[in-house]
């Protein structure tokens, strides 16, 4: 009966889960307590910063305000005290979010046949190409970035080489611009692309693709119907990796933009820096995070989603 008490053994074998469950937290505890400390806690401070009032000369003074948020995408008139759409920040946010797509969008493009191309060579080459992929890793960001600045710069690499074979009269400006972040982004975050996509159609059964053949499939049919359905979990993988680094990239728009193309990541170190108002720049750190969550959530729901429908 359900009202029927446990036996012995029973009860032995939940007193015996109930001390596992306790002492496995208690083994956690230590690294709790040190991401509590080490996340949570400074995310604490940044929102309670960006309710309190600018310093003079940097930090903060303690007073509640809503200013910093409102001055994200508003500014008050100096004489009036209207507000009104601050052109600025709306440019750099819109110009972190379409770099950020558009980097995304591209690295797929290219990563999806790279991907593809080490994924059906034979297995004792894969590791040969996936070493090839990955040695980005081992040098420091700031090294990447400049060496794709000695290339693009107007007396680089690749403005010589146009020059010679007589493309071009004049150099190409193409450093301190959007295309020179675009282009130094997309270098950065490409292996990010291209590692899950691998391990996506790594899985895939080619058999798939015969079979779609037989079935008078195109080249196209094959392609929508068939591979992007089943590897799409890598190409969600590969694209969040690749967006959210992206969103928040400093040292990459910082060398290749000059500081004149600024996105979101340095416009926030500018606030805590020369611009002194730490509560705008935590109110900006903190709407960063959320649309970085935002894209997280987006993709735990569309994983869970895949979970249901096997």
């Amino acid at each position: 009966m359900s009202g029927a008490p446990l036996s012995g053994p029973s009860q032995a074998e939940a007193a015996l889960a109930a001390k596992t469950v306790r002492g496995g937290w208690l083994l956690s505890l230590p690294a709790l307590v040190l991401l509590a400390v080490a996340a949570v806690g400074p995310l604490l401070i940044m929102v309670v910063y960006s309710f309190l009032l600018p310093g003079e000369y940097g930090n903060v003074e303690w007073g509640f305000s809503f200013d910093a948020w409102t001055g994200i995408l508003f500014t008050r008139d100096v004489f009036d005290d209207t507000l009104r759409l601050e052109d600025a920040h709306l440019s750099i946010l819109l110009r972190s979010v379409n770099l950020s797509l558009l980097t995304t969008i591209f690295t797929f493009a290219v990563g999806f046949p790279t991907a593809w191309f080490i994924a059906t060579r034979p297995q004792r080459q894969r590791a040969l190409w996936l070493f090839l992929i990955t040695i980005p890793f081992w040098t420091n960001l700031l090294i990447r970035t400049l060496a794709i600045n000695e290339i693009i710069r107007a007396e680089g690499l690749l403005n010589n080489i146009l020059i010679g074979l007589g493309l071009i009269d004049q150099p190409l400006q193409i450093i301190y611009t959007d295309t020179a972040v675009f282009i130094g982004m997309t270098y950065v975050y490409l292996p990010l692309m291209v590692l899950p996509l691998f391990a996506a159609i790594d899985r895939f059964d080619m058999r798939l693709l015969e079979a779609g053949y037989d079935l008078y499939a195109t080249r196209f049919q094959v392609l929508r119907r068939i591979i992007v359905p089943v590897v799409k979990p890598g190409i969600i993988a590969g694209s969040i990796l690749v967006f959210v680094p992206a969103l928040g990239a400093y040292v990459t728009p910082r060398i290749l933009g000059g500081g004149k193309q600024m996105m979101i990541g340095n416009f926030i170190e500018l606030q805590f820096g020369q611009g002194r108002n730490w509560p705008l720049g935590a109110a900006l750190s903190v709407t960063l995070l959320v649309i970085v969550t935002a894209a997280l959530l987006v993709y735990v729901r569309f994983a869970n989603r895949e979970v249901r429908h096997g």
